[in-house]
């Protein structure tokens, strides 16, 4: 809010005695608190709207013509490293949508780099205009059945409660050890009491989700089914709504808005990557995509802006009114917004989709954080039997099945059957250099040739690689490791597509427009080995990580999520 020695001035201009900086006149304004649409005047001053109504004087004036503003959108929770670009570059893409604020969880590359990974992100962000919150990484690791390459607990974090930007405690993916009372995950609930604390607990239910609300969490994002999102609703959880590159729950769950039950529903991203940001847009899409789905253009323009301000707590963003932050989006058709222009905290920052700001270089930190001992390596899988668990990829889900199948043998060991869809997956620690492997088989993926591999690995973000052939996926490996870290596809010795990722192996020390194209270049290399999932390396990534049901792997082997104990590959 209005520090003590802006509040003289802002309220002079408020009262109408001294003139603003800017007003913006003949607007129709979005307004979230009392669900109207109406025509207003905006006077901002500095970095804050002083006063929304008409008789206001200004330095400059900017005519809308009748266009409509709204509060800049807040996502309510995303990983800003899933875009595989830093802070400064994520704002590049989102803020020309009207997205100026985000609730972030740098989990994964706390996961790679500890706490000075999430202390980079908040540098980096502090260089662009978009507002960037943090949520303490909850999980790091996620759990003990993968090998991270940090671990963070309740008195590591309990520091970052000193940054202005740091808001409470991110989502909380140990589920098993929030119910059954693990202490050291009821230290960090602990230390972060009556701060917000995001929850995750995919298809948790009955008196295990009662105890998971017992503690303090406080939402989730994971539903992807109505009854688990109205049970969750029902004991006072907030819902994010998702719809990430991967994991499309948006339109399922819609039906769940009425006038009821949107003031506790928020929009979130979650994981999205560089083409979709570019192509369909961020919060913004989402946003869209509700009021095509039927509901109130107010309403669902409230559930990516105030909702999420008052479920974190933050009191000067949200809403246009006297005293807030002025972070604005223009648009024209209020049943599908496209930003016109963007203001945050009072600046014109972008206009007809183009940045008014320079990109800010970024130096390539924590670039060495791959280290694998290949000699140590070893991709076979001696046979023990005929039948073999699989991880069964269920397409735009993050959730998996728990399969069953035959296995292939051939010279005394278990084979990928691309002619089943029955693929080696590996998972090669690459924190220390232990030479440890999990291997795996999975179907879904669709590759008929070759092998993708890469270090974006959930959350552990280890060296993840599927392949049909033991040589292909060594050579795309070895080629994500020589790269310091990122993406890649080979076939035989050959590498098809390479994208490295030098910042924790993680993100790109590049402007997001060579992301994105070495991103189309990786999918169409998958897409000529035989896979037609959209994004194969977004799914890769995901069948690592042993916090979302069914069957997930590790460097350390399978994992019965929804038991959550490893499992033996081979079935008796």
């Amino acid at each position: 809010m209005p520090t003590p020695d802006e509040l003289p001035a802002l309220l002079a201009a408020a009262r109408g005695d001294a003139p603003c900086d800017l007003v913006l006149r003949g607007a129709r304004l979005v307004n979230v608190a009392s669900g109207e649409v109406h025509e207003a005047d905006i006077a901002i001053l500095g970095r804050h709207i002083a006063g929304v109504g008409s008789g206001y004087r200004a330095r400059e004036e900017a005519d809308l013509e009748g266009a409509c503003v709204a509060p800049g959108f807040i996502d309510a929770h995303v990983h800003v490293e899933s875009a595989m670009v830093p802070p400064s570059e994520f704002a590049r893409l989102v803020v020309p949508r009207g997205v100026t604020a985000a609730v972030t969880d740098p989990h994964e590359i706390a996961n790679v780099a500890g706490i000075e990974g999430i202390r980079f992100m908040l540098a980096d962000a502090r260089r662009s205009p978009l507002a960037m919150y943090v949520n303490a990484s909850s999980c790091v690791p996620a759990t003990d059945l993968g090998t991270a390459g940090a671990r963070l607990e309740a008195d590591d974090l309990a520091p970052l409660l000193k940054e202005p930007e740091v808001l409470g405690l991110a989502e909380v993916m140990n589920y098993p050890g929030v119910v059954h009372g693990d202490p050291g995950v009821l230290a960090k609930l602990k230390a972060f009491r009556g701060r917000p604390i995001d929850g995750h607990c995919p298809a948790l239910t009955g008196q295990a989700l009662d105890a998971y609300v017992a503690a303090g969490i406080e939402s989730d994002h994971e539903c992807t089914r109505i009854e688990e999102a109205r049970e969750k609703l029902r004991l006072g959880m907030t819902l994010f709504l998702r719809q990430a590159t991967n994991a499309k729950n948006l339109a399922a769950l819609l039906p769940l808005v009425s006038p009821a039950t949107e003031r506790r529903i928020c929009l979130c991203t979650d994981d999205r990557q560089v083409p979709d940001l570019v192509v369909e847009g961020s919060i913004d899409h989402l946003v869209r995509m509700t009021i095509a789905a039927g509901v109130d253009p107010v309403t669902a323009i409230r559930m990516a802006t105030l909702n999420v301000a008052e479920r974190f707590r933050i009191p000067d963003r949200g809403l246009v009114a006297p005293g807030r932050i002025a972070d604005l989006v223009v648009f024209r058709d209020l049943e599908a917004p496209r930003a016109e222009r963007v203001y945050a905290s009072g600046r014109l920052v972008a206009r007809d989709g183009k940045l008014l700001f320079p990109r800010a270089p970024v130096a390539a930190a924590f670039a060495r954080s791959v280290r694998i001992d290949w000699a140590k390596v070893s991709l076979g899988i001696p046979a023990r039997g005929r039948r073999v668990r699989a991880i069964g990829a269920i397409k735009d889900q993050l959730v998996t099945e728990h399969l069953t199948v035959e296995a292939k043998v051939e010279n005394g060991e278990a084979v990928a059957d691309p002619s089943r869809d029955l693929l080696k997956m590996a998972v090669i620690e690459r924190h220390s250099g232990t030479g440890r492997v999990g291997l795996g088989f999975v179907q879904g993926v669709g590759l008929r040739g070759g092998a993708i591999a890469g270090t974006v690995a959930h959350d552990h973000h280890n060296l993840v690689v599927i392949g049909a052939d033991d040589r292909s996926m060594l050579a795309a490996a070895k080629a994500v490791g020589d790269a310091g870290g990122g993406l890649a596809a080979a076939r035989g010795d050959e590498v098809l597509a390479l994208l490295p990722l030098p910042i924790g192996g993680l993100m790109s020390d590049r402007p997001y427009e060579e992301v994105g194209e070495g991103l189309d270049a990786l999918l169409a290399a998958a897409g000529k080995l035989g896979s037609d999932l959209r994004d194969p390396f977004m799914a890769m990534s995901f069948l690592a990580l042993e916090v979302i049901p069914a069957l997930k792997l590790t460097d350390r082997g399978l994992v019965d999520v929804e038991k959550f104990t490893p499992v033996p590959l081979f079935v008796a």
